[in-house]
């Protein structure tokens, strides 16, 4: 993992979560890792959001981020209109980016939440090279 310590580290996402949802936060990481173990993460405190991608670059770099809501989590996906979403679960309306709100860890572990984050992580590997 790479990080950049100018903007913040995880425990400042999960500061800012209750405690019912740190979990889900820590899975998702823990999902992440186990993914893609040359992630880069890049946090920023204030919007509550850490962001993870093949480089630092947030929207050309970066595949998903985490990101702490009131009574959930979202998994958001930078390039989210392009992943495969037959269920359609996949929630947002803008031009590329998508979310998932998690509440449990039963959630993370969901084939569904593997996937998508696997061609994510596909997706950015083929179109940014990593360093």
């Amino acid at each position: 993992m790479i990080s950049n310590e100018t903007h913040g580290t995880f425990d400042d996402i999960l500061a800012t979560a209750k405690p019912e949802l740190r979990s889900v936060c820590k899975a998702l990481r823990s999902l992440i890792a186990s993914s893609h173990n040359r992630f880069v993460e890049v946090v920023w405190p204030k919007q509550k959001i850490a962001s993870f991608g093949v480089g630092p670059k947030k929207m050309t770099e970066h595949y998903a981020y985490i990101a702490v809501q009131g009574t959930h989590v979202n998994l958001g996906f930078y390039h989210g209109t392009s992943l495969t979403d037959p269920a359609g679960l996949l929630e947002g309306t803008g031009k590329q980016l998508r979310h998932l709100k998690l509440r449990h860890v039963s959630e993370v572990k969901s084939p569904f939440v593997v996937a998508l984050l696997r061609e994510a992580i596909s997706d950015r590997r083929r179109h940014v090279p990593e360093s």
